[in-house]
Order: structure tokens, then C-alpha cells, then sequence
């Protein structure tokens, strides 16, 4: 039998198997053309924005690329076949030859993303550590950029931890780090923070008046507590309510997740229960026609995953569902 000759049913096996062939995300074409592209896969191997924990996130992508040739291909829910209704490439890394240090490698990230918008290339992106997301934010919303209009964005925050520290000057001597972005993405005018939520805020925390800086900047506010008395759909009601028409964009810190389905991310809150994977999907899902121009998934370390690998699962499942909601708005435009 000539193994080049295969059925398209035993392609489909084959391909669904993780050790088999050559890893790219979501077995997706590895293609950096982006005229040929409509969501564009993007690994960000980038650990130097948050020194407090674990500093193997620059690992995720790779992890991702593993394990996600064996994820669900339909969605069930939304009856749809994302791959089938638009043009999803894996772009491969950004290149990053100044990884160690953070402060030159946001902008190298903000350059790499700012081509993308220019395309109109809307990009899913697996990190690295939060420090990711105020470069592509700088890249692909605000005032000259073409995802958004030229306006700011709605941001849709899911993370333990409120990442908008802006009265450190320096985290560890990272000045765009993963606790200062999402007050410098807010002040300099790529996100709206009156359109914009932070979902899932919990844990014991360092100082009483945590959450301040976020209200400061103008962002709505659900901490899991708030959440256990709302549940799903009043959550999602709200996060509709506040994001309106506005381009939105995703980014989902593992770490809002409880350590029980995600144990190997950089900054753990045991003790308070965070979000199961259900209702984060649940969540996630009820954000359907939105326009979501971008969204990422940040925080995984590797290096700390059970054998059978809980962790990129866990991620692979949101990143999909990132995916999917942006590839039925696409199809939806058409």
C-alpha cells in the first residue's frame, strides 16, 4: 500500500494521533504567509516578564503543538467545523533574539503583531507569561490599528491576579511586565477600560487594597465571589452588557483556573476555589457573536505538568474554544 495514497478516513485517524507527524498547532498548515490567512496560530515563548514563580513559559508552545493535534476538530456546541470556515494558520514564533530580557522582547512581539493587524490576520496566541499580552494589544487595537477601526478594544480578562500594578515603577526590573500591562495597555489608549472586564480575581493577596488599581483605571470587576452568587449566564449577561459592539479581545491566564484541572501554572492560588473547567468554557462560550478580533493563553509551565500532561489539555480545550468563537464571527461577516 502506498502510504502517500491514504483514504481521507485514514487521514483523519492518523492525523488525530499526537505522536505522528509534524506538530503544529492544531495540526493547522504551517504557513507564515499571511495573505493566506484569516486566525493566525502564534506561539510566544517568552518568560522574562514575570521573574516572581516559574520561569519555564517560554516552554508552552511547543507543549501546545504536542498535544493539540489530538483535540476535538467540530464544535458540538456551535455546530461548527472552524477549519472549515476560514483559513487557520500555524505562524510558527515569534522571533525573540533578545529573550532574556523583557523590555526589548515586548517590543519585538509588538512589531511581530503589528504585521498581523496590518493584514487584518486575527491572532490566537499561546504564551509565555502575561507580559505578552500589552505588546499584542499595543500591536493590534488603539489608534492606528486596523483590527479595531482605530479605537480601543474591550478586553476580556480572565485571570486570578489584576495585572494592573501601575504604581510599580519595576517588576524585578521588568518594566513591561506581567503585573504592569494591563495599566499601561489602558492609559496609553489601545483598551477602553470602561468596555472591559476582569474575570475570576481571587486569592490571599499581599495588601487589603488589591483591586484598587484596577477600579482606578476605570475596569469592571467580577472576583470569583462574585461569580459564585452570579453563576454563568448572569456573568456572561454581564460581560455582554459591558462589552457592547466594541472589538473585544480575550486573554485567558490559566491561573484563574483551579489548580485541581490546571496544576502547572506560574502563579498558583490554592486555598479558594477558582473557576472549573466548565464554567470557564461555559463562560467562554457564551461570548458567541462578539467580535473578537484576538485572543491568548498564558501562564502554563511545562515543566511542572502531571505525566499525562493535565495542563496543555486543559489549555488546547481554551484555546479552541478561542478559535472557534472567532472563526463563527468570520463566517458569520460573510
Amino acid at each position: 500500500m502506498d502510504n502517500n495514497k491514504l483514504s481521507s478516513d485514514q487521514n483523519i485517524f492518523m492525523e488525530n494521533l499526537y505522536w505522528w507527524g509534524i506538530p503544529t498547532l492544531f495540526r493547522c498548515p504551517h504557513d507564515e504567509d499571511l495573505e493566506q490567512c484569516d486566525i493566525g496560530l502564534v506561539g510566544v515563548p517568552h518568560s522574562t516578564g514575570n521573574g516572581t514563580t516559574e520561569r519555564d513559559q517560554h516552554l508552552a508552545p511547543r507543549s501546545l503543538r504536542n498535544v493539540s493535534g489530538c483535540y476535538r476538530r467540530a464544535h458540538g456546541k456551535f455546530g461548527i467545523t472552524p477549519w472549515e470556515l476560514c483559513r487557520i494558520n500555524d505562524l510558527g514564533d515569534v522571533l525573540m533574539p533578545h529573550a532574556m530580557v523583557n523590555d526589548i522582547t515586548v517590543k519585538d512581539i509588538e512589531a511581530y503583531y503589528k504585521r498581523l493587524d496590518q493584514a487584518g490576520v486575527r491572532p490566537v496566541s499561546i504564551g509565555g507569561d502575561h507580559s505578552i499580552t500589552g505588546p499584542i494589544l499595543k500591536a493590534i487595537a488603539g489608534p492606528e490599528a486596523k483590527l479595531t477601526g482605530g479605537q480601543p478594544a474591550a478586553l476580556i480578562h480572565f485571570d486570578a491576579h489584576t495585572d494592573t500594578m501601575h504604581h510599580l515603577p519595576h517588576w524585578l526590573g521588568a518594566e513591561r511586565s506581567a503585573a504592569h500591562w494591563g495599566s499601561y495597555v489602558a492609559t496609553e489608549g489601545n483598551v477602553d477600560p470602561r468596555k472591559s472586564i476582569q474575570l475570576g480575581l481571587r486569592g490571599h493577596t499581599r495588601t487589603l487594597n488589591w483591586k484598587k488599581t484596577s477600579a482606578e483605571l476605570g475596569y469592571g470587576v467580577i472576583d470569583i465571589d462574585e461569580f459564585r452568587e452570579l453563576g454563568v449566564q448572569k456573568t456572561v449577561a454581564a460581560i455582554r452588557q459591558r462589552v457592547g459592539d466594541t472589538p473585544a479581545y480575550i486573554t485567558f491566564d490559566l491561573d484563574c483556573l483551579d489548580p485541581s484541572v490546571a496544576p502547572a501554572v506560574a502563579n498558583l492560588e490554592p486555598g479558594v476555589s477558582g473557576f472549573s473547567i466548565d464554567e470557564a468554557v461555559g463562560l467562554l462560550q457564551g461570548l458567541r457573536g462578539l467580535n473578537i478580533i484576538g485572543a491568548d493563553v498564558v501562564c502554563m509551565v511545562p515543566s511542572k505538568d502531571s505525566p499525562n500532561q493535565i495542563t496543555a489539555l486543559t489549555s488546547t480545550a481554551v484555546m479552541f474554544e478561542q478559535i472557534s468563537l472567532i472563526a463563527d464571527t468570520l463566517a458569520s461577516n460573510t
